[in-house]
């Protein structure tokens, strides 16, 4: 959909101009041509792009002490170009005992899994699938996240975001028969969430007024508090009736406001969820979606539910473009770069970049320049300030940065730029690292973009 109109736009601009006299407007004051600068235009892909941290899901549920997810099903992902799943865990058995050591043992085994087949999860933990079954007191709730605090810190690496659950049916916290609703129960099971996980993850909660209700804020934060590692910082939204009604099912009080604030947010904390059976509204079209979508900055969407509005995409053309666009898709544009420079000098790094997709980065990452050698393929890596969940979408991003090459004996080098997971676990994961959205670039077996730029070092 979006991107065939590019395509025609771009056509028209080429050949659907006005008429001509034949003549060659003539620059009065060209700019002077500096011949040690390469300037690069690169070429934008449409391929759809396996990207960690984002796109169409899976939801996969496990009751108590059930099987662990299977390594056939978690390497079947990559032919779905799918890097995400949402693992819910239902702790049916335990709303009055402490989890089990077979139910860690399940935990930790997925997380393993995952780890090896390079997928990520959504996390969310429930004490029943079913409005009528009870949920767990809060003394319960607070002991089982101390019990899982271990597990969560050894294997945050895999865990892209937590939705906050725990509370009612599905963990929606809604049906709650412990009372878990009040605002001080919600509040503490947020904070001991927010406790017992490390800082590097995000929490999303149903609701944007829940958010505001437990921080006692209506103001979207800034970005010097949204880059930050606060409390107020780490908590997203998660919609598990998207565009299923006018409030989607009670997601929004006053819609307009809620929505605006969201998008917002969102420049820092993560949206996501899946939609639901349509009730007052027509099912979503290809146009309804990428408007909500782009607004409320969706970085993922479930891929089984519901069936019906998945299919309605798919038959109006436009479900690939979701694939492309869910979460973040970097690109760059162009670049100015030396060709040549002394030995233990000074490179500018000058590129621009662009975020077509719906929604930003969301987890910190380190990115490098990289190195490497023409003649026999030495890599060189020079870390970088670029902080990655700035490229935002709807603003060009200027990555301008001085790199010391001290160290770096002289050469010739073919330049790369790698981003890559934070984590000590998966930085040397190609599957983790960041796929921008040109065509030629992209280096599979390293995980490396490749700048198209030879640079000379005497």
């Amino acid at each position: 959909m979006k991107y065939k109109l590019i395509y025609l736009l771009v056509l028209c601009t080429i050949g659907c101009g006005g008429e001509s006299n034949g003549e060659v407007p003539v620059d009065p004051d060209p700019e002077p041509v500096d011949n040690s600068i390469s300037n690069i235009s690169y070429v934008a892909s449409f391929d759809v792009i396996s990207n960690p941290e984002r796109g169409f899901m899976h939801h996969w549920a496990v009751e108590s002490e059930g099987m662990p997810i299977s390594v056939a099903m978690l390497n079947s992902l990559k032919n779905e170009k799918v890097t995400i799943i949402n693992r819910i865990y239902y702790l049916d058995a335990f709303k009055d005992a402490d989890l089990s050591q077979a139910e860690l043992d399940l935990i930790t085994t997925d997380f393993e899994r995952m780890r090896t087949a390079g997928i990520k999860c959504i996390l969310r933990f429930a004490y029943n699938s079913d409005q009528n079954e009870t949920d767990a007191p809060l003394s319960r709730v607070i002991s089982h996240l101390d019990q899982l605090k271990p597990i969560l810190t050894d294997n945050y690496d895999v865990i892209a975001f937590v939705q906050a659950g725990f509370i009612g049916s599905w963990g929606e916290w809604y049906y709650t028969t412990n009372n878990l609703t009040t605002l001080e129960n919600k509040t503490a099971i947020l904070n001991k969430l927010l406790e017992v996980l490390p800082k590097e993850i995000k929490v999303q909660v149903r609701t944007p007024l829940y958010k505001q209700e437990i921080f006692n804020y209506s103001t979207a934060m800034n970005a010097t508090v949204g880059y930050g590692d606060s409390d107020i910082a780490r908590v997203g939204f998660h919609n598990d009736c998207f565009l299923a009604s006018p409030d989607d099912y009670g997601t929004y009080q006053n819609i307009t406001i809620e929505k605006d604030y969201i998008s917002k947010e969102a420049l820092f904390v993560p949206t996501g969820g899946e939609t639901c059976p349509p009730s007052g509204v027509p099912t979503a079209s290809c146009t309804t979606a990428d408007t909500e979508m782009a607004l409320l900055k969706w970085t993922y969407l479930n891929l089984d539910y519901y069936g019906p509005v998945l299919q309605e995409w798919r038959n109006n053309d436009c479900f690939e473009d979701f694939q492309r666009e869910l979460g973040y898709r970097l690109l760059l544009k162009t670049a100015s770069l030396k060709k040549e420079v002394k030995a233990n000098g000074n490179f500018n790094l000058d590129l621009v970049m662009d975020n077509v997709g719906f929604a930003p980065v969301y987890n910190k990452k380190n990115a490098s320049l990289i190195l490497k050698s023409t003649d026999d393929g030495t890599i060189h890596s020079k870390s970088l300030d670029f902080d990655v969940r700035k490229v935002v979408p709807g603003a060009e991003y200027d990555l301008t940065e001085t790199v010391n090459l001290s160290g770096i004996p002289a050469g010739s080098y073919t330049l790369y730029l790698k981003i890559e997971d934070a984590s000590p676990s998966l930085k040397d994961r190609p599957e983790y690292s960041i796929q921008l959205a040109n065509s030629g670039t992209w280096e599979a077996s390293t995980g490396m973009n490749e700048l198209l730029h030879t640079l000379i070092i005497n």
